[in-house]
């Protein structure tokens, strides 16, 4: 996984927070493995209806900057 770049969970969700690598290479949630950590993905490799819900993050992520920066003017 390349440094960088986001992280989804499965259903599309961004992921934030700390990522530990398995040893076959795969990237998971959490500073250290337990019983919550689940697999991370790019962009590129998650389903369409996990890409819909991603962009849709995204739309209101910059909608909500937009609204912000209209308030401080």
């Amino acid at each position: 996984m390349a440094a960088g770049m986001k992280h989804y969970k499965r259903d599309g969700t961004l992921h934030k927070g700390g990522t530990h690598k398995m040893p076959n290479g795969d990237l998971h949630s959490g500073k250290t493995h337990g019983k919550t950590s689940v697999k991370l993905f790019h962009y590129k490799d998650l389903s369409k209806k996990a890409k819909e819900k991603a962009d849709a993050g995204i739309l209101r992520k910059t909608a909500k900057k937009e609204k912000g920066k209209k308030a401080k003017r």
